[in-house]
């Protein structure tokens, strides 16, 4: 007969099979919320959940006793003034994982909660090893391909110098220098950086009569010196400026690039009058000088005027600088001086400082002589000539505004390009052997100079096309950017701004992220993508800088010297080309242990590149179904994973 659960109670029989039966739906509970967690492969981030936003990022799971590193204190240095809540990395006598948990001083609470969110349920299942070899820590995957440099038939116009990448991708992670620490600070890094993170002392040697680089204990520190800069750069800056006061640094003069920067201490010095400088160099002319610029906190890349053209945007920089930076302007015809010529901005200036300018052997004479026969030809105009009280010379020379000398030479030598679709086009393509037109508007009119800085930057700029609400999308970008910053970037996501000095814009547009944080102590590199629209001769216009990239190549930067990477809704086109592993590994590769990445896209690509970065033990947070905060830790795969 059946019993009801009623009769049950009244009568009290049963009472140890109730017991069990009530134990068991326990049992089952208990099991399926587990089972949940086990199957859901994001449920275990500690670091991605559902609640109100949280002050400060997670750190990673915790390692087992036996594989935690040894940490010495930087409050053990002998300056007093450096940082004491940074940590300095060793490496681990049990398995050499270095690996930390940092303390950092957390932006405060600034009282806007966002939303954050969870994952789809997603699996990703990485196996991740350390690269090979003895120069691993360093490796750039597009310079370093020594298989493709053996095979040059040439290195005489510096081929080997020029990116072959390799085919596939290395997937595997760069280990970090022995004794790597969290970078100096600016604007202290300017002047000394840590020498476990750049340990290269050749430098140091080769140029310690000029005084370059000098080291100091456990520092490199730069005392502004150069092979050109005898009396220290701030004479020689403030000589240029004597020489030519039309120059005006910081207002007619914003953006600038240094050819063969050395440690780039010329555009570290001119931060501080409002000008931005892309200094580059070629990957070891002078040992780890790139290295040494971008560890300092100081705009650089890897390049150099090979067989192939910058990847800069035509009519682009104000201004163009080369102090004894070893390049033969007169080679091959002129080349390399047409391809200044195509991105310097009319009316824009070149201060080159060389030998030949003030010495009279026969040799540089010889160089001397091709020089005045190319920059006429160019209808380039020598401004200033001179020499200073140490012996120290240098000629300035000036871009025409108009076309009218170009239409008057006798000799059509070198000839005008055709640039039949005006874009700019400057990736893996050969240098040309003519002269770039000068720019103009959809009207066909020369375009003007831009407005003086500060104004240039959210003023109309002049290589805006002339389409149908060009204008208000400039404004509406420039509007939008500032206020996502403002209310999102700033004041919501757990970002430590204090500690960000090198940015990232990975898809920058009209350049309006940037533009959104140029009040802050640092600077941003903005890559404009080669399969998106052309934007970037509007962000030079802005005063801004930048360069081209294909993201399904490695970028021409040393490892670790980015502090946050910023991706604006650039992996969907992306992942139609290449895999997003190779990119996020990258992404690894040049951001800073510590350092940041903001993934603004859909939940679709999100939830690809989350759980790949997560498996890198990378900090992770979501806000709002759109806003993705990784933080990279100091985790590298062990040897047993080899």
């Amino acid at each position: 007969m059946a019993v009801s659960v009623g009769s049950l109670f009244q009568q009290r029989k049963y009472p140890f099979i109730f017991a069990l039966l009530v134990l068991l739906i326990c049992v089952m509970f208990l099991l399926f919320t587990n089972s949940a967690n086990i199957f859901y492969p994001l449920a275990f981030y500690s670091d991605v959940q559902v609640q109100p936003l949280p002050q400060s990022l997670p750190s990673s799971p915790a390692l087992p006793d036996s594989t935690r590193p040894v940490l010495d204190p930087i409050a053990d240095s002998k300056d007093p003034e450096m940082p004491r809540n940074e940590t300095r990395v060793t490496e681990s006598k049990d398995s050499g994982l270095p690996e930390k948990d940092i303390q950092i001083e957390e932006p405060k609470d600034q009282g806007l909660p966002l939303k954050v969110e969870t994952f789809e349920d997603v699996d990703v299942n990485m196996n991740w090893k350390l690269c090979k070899g003895s120069a691993a820590v360093d490796n750039i995957p597009c310079l370093d391909n020594m298989k493709a440099i053996k095979a040059l038939r040439s290195r005489k116009h510096m081929e080997h110098r020029e990116r072959h990448c390799p085919d596939p991708s290395p997937h595997c992670l760069l280990p970090l220098p022995k004794g790597y620490k969290v970078s100096v600070p600016w604007p202290k890094s300017r002047d000394m950086i840590w020498y476990d993170n750049v340990p290269h002392p050749k430098l140091v040697e080769y140029k310690k009569d000029q005084h370059w680089v000098v080291k100091s204990g456990e520092y490199l520190v730069f005392p502004g010196g150069g092979t050109q800069f005898k009396d220290g750069v701030n004479h020689y800056v403030q000589f240029i400026e004597k020489t030519l006061p039309a120059i005006q640094w910081g207002k007619k003069i914003r953006v600038i690039l240094d050819v063969g920067c050395g440690v780039a201490s010329f555009g570290g010095f001119l931060l501080d009058k409002d000008v931005i400088t892309m200094s580059f160099a070629p990957k070891d002319e002078h040992e780890a000088q790139i290295q040494f610029a971008l560890e300092r906190g100081i705009p650089a890349t890897l390049s150099v005027i090979g067989t192939q053209k910058l990847t800069f945007p035509d009519n682009g920089f104000d201004l163009i600088h080369c102090a004894r930076c070893r390049v033969h302007w007169d080679a091959d015809g002129g080349r390399p001086l047409y391809e200044l010529n195509r991105i310097l901005r009319p009316g824009g200036f070149f201060v080159w400082s060389a030998t030949p300018v003030y010495r009279d052997d026969e040799r540089d004479q010889k160089v001397w002589n091709a020089m005045v026969t190319i920059t006429k030809a160019m209808c380039w105009t020598t401004v200033a000539k001179t020499v200073d009280s140490g012996g120290i010379g240098l000629v300035m020379y000036q871009k025409p505004t108009t076309t009218s000398c170009y239409e008057n030479r006798k000799e059509k030598n070198p000839p005008l390009c055709n640039k039949k679709d005006g874009k700019n086009s400057s990736w893996y393509t050969r240098l040309s052997s003519c002269l770039t037109p000068l720019p103009v508007d959809g009207m066909g009119n020369l375009q003007n100079w831009p407005m003086p800085w500060p104004q240039r930057l959210t003023s109309k700029p002049p290589s805006l096309p002339t389409e149908p609400n060009a204008t208000d999308k400039f404004y509406d970008d420039t509007k939008h950017w500032s206020q996502l910053f403002s209310n999102v970037y700033l004041n919501g996501l757990s970002i430590n701004w204090s500690r960000v000095r090198n940015v990232m814009d990975m898809n920058a547009g009209y350049g309006g992220f940037a533009s959104a944080l140029v009040d802050l102590p640092l600077w941003v590199m903005n890559v404009v993508p080669i399969d998106v629209p052309d934007t970037l001769s509007i962000i030079y216009d802005r005063g801004l800088i930048g360069m081209y990239h294909d993201w399904c190549e490695s970028f021409n930067t040393y490892p670790r010297t980015y502090d946050l990477l910023h991706s604006s809704f650039l992996f969907k086109n992306l992942e139609k080309r290449c895999d997003i592993v190779d990119v996020i590994v990258e992404l690894d590769r040049i951001l800073r242990p510590d350092g940041y990445i903001i993934v603004q896209d859909s939940m679709e690509i999100i939830n690809k590149v989350g759980p790949i970065l997560r498996s890198l033990h990378w900090s992770l947070t979501l806000y709002q179904n759109q806003y993705l905060v990784g933080r990279k830790s100091f985790w590298r795969p062990t040897a047993f994973q080899h």
